[in-house]
């Protein structure tokens, strides 16, 4: 990490190398941290994930993870998977 920025840098984004996983899953870009107040999300994200893959309501699952920032909650709900987008412009 530079030591200009702060561990609570908003620019700070879980990446995988590769866009799949060894399942052939694809893998999505998650937010670590908030982007406006710096709270640890990536521990929470999977499991929101999950939950809300199964039919359950996204408020309904934030507030049982504990996501009670409004900061919070809108980095968590907008979270979009753009790695096939990425990958098509490899080096």
């Amino acid at each position: 990490m530079c030591a200009s920025r702060s561990p609570r840098s908003p620019v700070a984004v879980e990446r995988e190398p590769n866009s799949k996983k060894a399942t052939g899953e694809v893998v999505h870009t998650r937010p670590v941290r908030c982007f406006s107040c710096g709270k640890l999300l990536a521990d929470k994200y999977e499991k929101f994930e999950e939950r809300v893959k199964k039919g359950e309501e996204p408020k309904r699952v934030l507030d049982d993870l504990g996501v009670k920032r409004y900061c919070c909650r809108a980095a968590m709900l907008t979270s979009v998977n753009l790695m096939d987008e990425i990958a098509k412009f490899k080096k």
